[in-house]
């Protein structure tokens, strides 16, 4: 069994995680230094979110330099330490990729620009040109993910597609270039160390050929993702070969895994089961993220459908996930810190690998961030209707009564994004000394779940509860995990090992999750629930 197979990787928005400099900002030297909260956690990897040069039109996520680190982030140098100090201290280090667009101050597109229609320089991106008379209109339907079309037009007429921002052009990946390019870019990373690559918007890199309009349905249903032209299209199959190819092979430097231990993560929203599979067969991604899981809500009949459907590829690795930059923080999308704490050990005791989102371990609420600080394109983009996602990447509370919470040197009001008031209980200080706290919660979970592994991770659990019933109970090797979901109090059907609150006696409150031990005789040799386990 391959380490990521069950690991527990916890990701970092570096930029809001810890500030080495007193600028406000978070770096990769104050990731370096908090590395141990992280071990302590109990997490084996760490997954860091862009620290590449941006102009931060889309919190880094639009890349002017692959293979370089934002000066407001440190320097190659500190790049190179913190992937040491992860591996000295026996975590792997997982860095984004992001292929679909770059930042329209890349060197390729400002040469695009300059080159003009029909230049090879311009084959690097979707140009097209524009409908109507004069072309003015856009080349197809599309919208952008952020809101309004999905194309802007240059001063020499051409339109420029991005499914995202408009300073984030998409890339052309039938040119040859382009995959050429990015070969490099995996080597360069792999020959620094890197354990692995979350790939961003892993869905959407080749558009259909002719660029046809997608309809008026486009967004109306994730399920139909798939039938969108510009998503989910058979092209990308073949090149995430390539690369996985690449990742098998390429030597790897001291203290990073061996080829064939690396590890690929989809970020592919595509919400059919068979579909997602796709990108995960033997020879292409590790794993992709289970956004089902993410938004399923707080139901124990969809939440049900949602692990089953999960499973439904044998063999394949699954993922899980509560939270993350993009999504708003689960103690507010489940309306109550006592749920996002049942729903963390309902994920934590399923079989495969657990995403942990800083700040998560800690009960941070998704924060309100003032209109004059809003950040996230999203905002302007929707017209001002949608805040967007920076409420779930404020700075990380470390320790203090008031912001900064020591996240930074610097005054409070210098943080790049602000911090609320009132998280002074919420802080890795103040929950460090309290049995009860979130922290508690989560470090002695992980500490359980790496005492009583799955034995597959790959298998799916055994059911305890019936289908329809308000509580999911389910064993996963020895470990049993129970929720109640419901309204009332209900038995608690073991002797707990942890539970997410307080228990009443022998019962399970509501929005309460309990994990214990399966009895000796309920379990097989191949880690299975006998049937009178069951009753």
């Amino acid at each position: 069994m391959s380490w990521w197979q069950d690991m527990v990787c916890y990701e970092v928005y570096p930029r809001s995680f810890a500030d080495s400099d007193g600028d406000g900002t978070g770096d990769l030297a104050g990731l370096t230094a908090r590395l141990e909260h992280i071990r302590d956690l109990g997490a084996d990897a760490v997954w860091c979110t862009p620290f590449y040069p941006s102009p931060l039109a889309d919190g880094g996520y639009d890349i002017s330099d692959y293979t370089g680190v934002a000066p407001d982030l440190g320097t190659d140098a500190d790049a190179g330490r913190l992937t040491a100090r992860a591996h000295e201290l026996g975590l792997k280090l997982i860095v984004d990729l992001v292929p679909n667009h770059t930042s329209d101050r890349h060197p390729w597109f400002t040469d695009a620009l300059a080159a003009g229609p029909g230049s090879a320089e311009r084959e690097m991106y979707l140009f097209r040109a524009g409908r109507g008379e004069a072309g003015e209109l856009p080349p197809n339907d599309w919208q952008s993910a952020f809101g309004g079309p999905a194309w802007t037009r240059v001063a020499d007429g051409e339109w420029y597609c991005h499914l995202h921002a408009p300073e984030q052009p998409d890339l052309n990946w039938r040119n040859p270039k382009v995959r050429d390019a990015f070969m490099e870019v995996l080597r360069y990373w792999l020959d620094r160390g890197v354990d692995g690559f979350r790939v961003d918007v892993a869905h959407a890199l080749f558009k259909a050929e002719g660029l046809p309009d997608a309809g008026p349905g486009q967004h109306a249903d994730p399920l139909r993702n798939h039938l969108m032209p510009y998503y989910d299209q058979e092209e990308l199959h073949p090149l995430y070969r390539e690369w996985r190819a690449l990742l098998d092979t390429h030597p790897a430097p001291p203290g990073a895994v061996a080829p064939h231990d690396r590890v690929m993560v989809a970020e592919s929203a595509v919400f059919d089961p068979a579909r997602l599979a796709r990108y995960i067969r033997p020879d292409e991604m590790h794993q992709a993220f289970n956004f089902a899981f993410l938004e399923a809500a707080w139901d124990p009949a969809e939440l049900r459908r949602v692990i089953d459907d999960s499973f439904g590829v044998p063999g394949a690795a699954v993922t899980w996930l509560l939270s993350s930059h993009d999504a708003v923080r689960p103690v507010t999308r489940y309306g109550s810190p006592a749920r996002a704490r049942a729903a963390a050990l309902l994920m934590l005791a399923l079989p495969g690998s657990a995403y942990l989102y800083q700040g998560e371990e800690l009960g941070l609420p998704q924060a309100e961030v003032p209109v004059d600080r809003i950040r996230d394109p999203l905002w302007e983009r929707s017209g001002r209707t949608e805040r967007g996602r920076d409420g779930a990447r404020v700075p990380m509370p470390w320790s203090g009564a008031r912001a900064p919470y020591g996240f930074t040197t610097a005054d409070a009001g210098a943080t790049w994004l602000p911090q609320p008031d009132g998280w002074a209980g919420l802080t890795v200080a103040a929950q460090e000394t309290d049995p009860g706290s979130t922290l508690a919660l989560y470090r002695a979970a992980l500490r359980l779940r790496r005492a009583h592994p799955a034995p597959d991770p790959a298998a799916p659990p055994v059911w305890l509860s019936e289908p329809g019933a308000p509580v999911l109970a389910f064993r996963r090797g020895e470990l049993v995990c129970a929720v109640n979901l419901g309204a009332e109090p209900v038995r608690t059907p073991g002797r707990p090992l942890l539970s997410s609150g307080p228990l009443d006696g022998d019962t399970l409150p509501p929005d309460t999750a309990v994990w214990f031990l399966a009895p000796p005789s309920s379990r097989t040799a191949h880690g299975d629930t006998d049937d009178d386990a069951r009753d």
